[in-house]
C-alpha cells in the first residue's frame, strides 16, 4: 500500500466522520448531507469515465475542505 492510497483512505475516512460530526452539531441538516453524499457518488460513479480528471482521492480531500469550511465556519487552526 503506497502512500497516495494511505492518502485516499484517510481522505475517505474524514468524509465519513465530518458528514456524521456535521449532522450531530447541527452544522449539516439532512439536506446538507444529501448533497455531500450525492456529490461522493458523483466523483465515485463519475470519474472514471471522465477524461483528465483527478483520482478519486484527490477529489475526495477537495469535498473534506468544502466541508470542513462549511462545519467549522472557516479552517481548523492546528496550534
Amino acid at each position: 500500500m503506497g502512500s497516495a492510497a494511505i492518502g485516499a483512505f484517510v481522505a475517505h475516512l474524514v468524509f465519513w466522520v465530518l458528514v456524521v460530526y456535521g449532522y450531530i452539531a447541527g452544522e449539516l441538516s439532512i439536506r446538507g448531507c444529501i448533497i455531500a453524499i450525492a456529490l461522493w457518488a458523483l466523483g465515485l460513479f463519475a470519474l472514471p469515465y471522465l477524461p483528465y480528471t483527478p483520482p478519486f482521492g484527490t477529489y475526495l480531500a477537495i469535498l473534506d475542505i468544502g466541508l470542513v469550511f462549511l462545519i467549522f465556519k472557516g479552517d481548523v487552526r492546528l496550534t
